[in-house]
């Protein structure tokens, strides 16, 4: 018996010598030591920040530049049926991409119809509100609208855009008159009326090109007009073709407007203004439009010209087209000395 507890005190020593260090080691040991049981977590690390790199964003604003062009042959009859490859056109003398065209310009107008009321044309008054009732009953189509303005001492905005024909007879009905003559301002402010308005974009004047008020000047309502991309249709209005009285540089820069801008100038006496505007109607009936986005990503904010011929070159047919374009639409309107 004796025996037998000496052997189970000397197996238990044994024991104990044995697993003794074990548990002192394991309770000397940190957790990240990895022993014990649970998931392995090792020594802390240092924080780590990470930067993000920010690409800057590059933005470039490409104008598309649209060019309204009428053909015509020797006879001032339209030239129909030409196609893009029948085209060329240029910016600054740099041969540019035709990226959209369309036959007879089907795009929307936004018109406006500015008519002279002063004293020198006022006796024809009763003719012109006439006339361009007809004009607008036959040109306007449901996407189109029209903003109508008199001038005379002052610029009136008689209707707003519209294509309520019955508002448009109405406000035709109201006009009203002055003394003097206020062209060049209603140029530059029927301009800034149509900058923002989608589509094509038409100022009809019905005038005999007498400026009277000291406003903008010709060269400013001119830029105004550019800018916005307006195309100018001058109807002269010249009751009597030998006056000795008549404004021959006020008609002399009707005409130049018109060319400037890609319309057209008509002389009419009392008894052809509804042929005049027959004729503008047609006009803008068949149009051409060429839209290219320039090549060359300038910041300059002069003025570029532009260049548009057939291929291949016919000498019999006329183009016309507007001369050019500023990249911004607003001119700083200068008063005349």
């Amino acid at each position: 018996m004796r025996n037998i507890v000496r052997l189970r005190t000397a197996s238990t020593l044994l024991l104990t010598l044995v697993f003794l260090p074990i548990a002192v080691r394991a309770q000397s040991q940190t957790p990240g030591d990895g022993i014990g049981i649970g998931p392995i977590i090792g020594p802390a690390q240092p924080e780590v920040t990470r930067h993000q790199t920010t690409i800057p964003s590059i933005h470039v604003d490409v104008h598309l530049v649209n060019v309204f062009v009428n053909v015509t042959d020797a006879r001032g009859a339209p030239v129909p049926g030409l196609a893009k490859d029948n085209f060329t056109l240029s910016e600054d003398g740099h041969p540019e991409t035709i990226a959209l065209f369309d036959r007879e310009a089907n795009m929307p107008l936004s018109i406006v119809l500015a008519i002279d009321t002063s004293g020198t044309v006022r006796k024809d008054m009763s003719i012109e509100e006439h006339a361009a009732r007809e004009f607008v009953h036959s040109l306007l189509r449901p996407v189109d609208q029209l903003d109508l303005m008199e001038f005379s001492s002052e610029v009136r905005e008689v209707v707003s855009f519209t294509n309520n024909l019955h508002q448009i007879d109405n406000g035709l009905d109201r006009l009203r008159g002055g003394p003097a003559t206020a062209l060049y301002d209603t140029i530059y402010l029927a301009s800034q009326s149509l900058a923002s308005r989608p589509g094509r974009k038409v100022l009809v004047l019905i005038s005999d090109g007498d400026d009277t008020v000291k406003g903008v000047n010709y060269s400013k309502a001119l830029e105004q007009a550019l800018r916005s991309e307006v195309l100018v249709y001058s109807i002269i209005d010249v009751p009597i073709a030998a006056d000795a009285g008549r404004d021959t540089g006020g008609e002399h820069a009707l005409i130049t407007l018109s060319q400037e801008t890609g319309g057209k100038h008509y002389y009419a006496e009392s008894t052809s203004l509804e042929k005049a505007f027959q004729q503008v109607s047609d006009d803008l009936r068949t149009q051409y439009l060429l839209a290219y986005y320039p090549s060359r990503h300038s910041t300059s904010p002069d003025f570029r010209t532009i260049s548009v011929s057939l291929t291949p070159p016919n000498t019999t047919y006329n183009l016309r087209h507007r001369t050019g374009y500023y990249p911004t639409a607003t001119a700083k309107a200068t008063t005349k000395d």
